[in-house]
């Protein structure tokens, strides 16, 4: 058997009875440029992925996954510490996103979004009309 000695485990049993499991809790993530992109971690250990569900809307991303406990119904937990429910979070994205390129993979708990730039917001050069050259005049 296991026993439970840290006592603050104990509130945030009772909190999630307060709240209940489906109240939705944040999930960490990292977030950073490579390239033309924008690369966003989430930390998603233990989630199916067939609960994952991403869209985009008025550019508003928004990420929501379910941790649903291992345990079978009726059974009798012992120590329950990891957390259980939805998760959610929201990106506002730039202008400079284009939120029509977005890639997604999960792997080893970890969803990853590829945000490519807009063609529009990427650095370009621009070209400068070729005035007349100066005649030299030879004397």
């Amino acid at each position: 058997m296991l026993m439970r000695t840290d006592p603050f485990r104990e509130f945030d049993r009772l909190a999630q009875q307060f709240f209940g499991p489906d109240h939705p809790a944040a999930m960490q993530m990292d977030a950073y440029r490579a390239g033309d992109d924008l690369i966003v971690h989430f930390d998603l250990p233990g989630i199916d992925p067939e609960t994952i569900d991403l869209d985009v809307e008025r550019n508003v991303l928004n990420v929501r996954a379910e941790r649903r406990s291992p345990a079978p119904e009726g059974a009798n937990m012992i120590v329950a510490e990891r957390p259980t429910g939805t998760f959610t979070r929201q990106l506002f994205l730039g202008d400079t996103l284009d939120t029509e390129h977005i890639d997604a993979s999960y792997d080893a708990g970890v969803l990853t979004l590829r945000i490519h730039v807009a063609e529009q917001a990427k650095p370009r050069r621009i070209p400068i009309a070729g005035g007349s050259k100066r005649k030299q005049l030879h004397s």
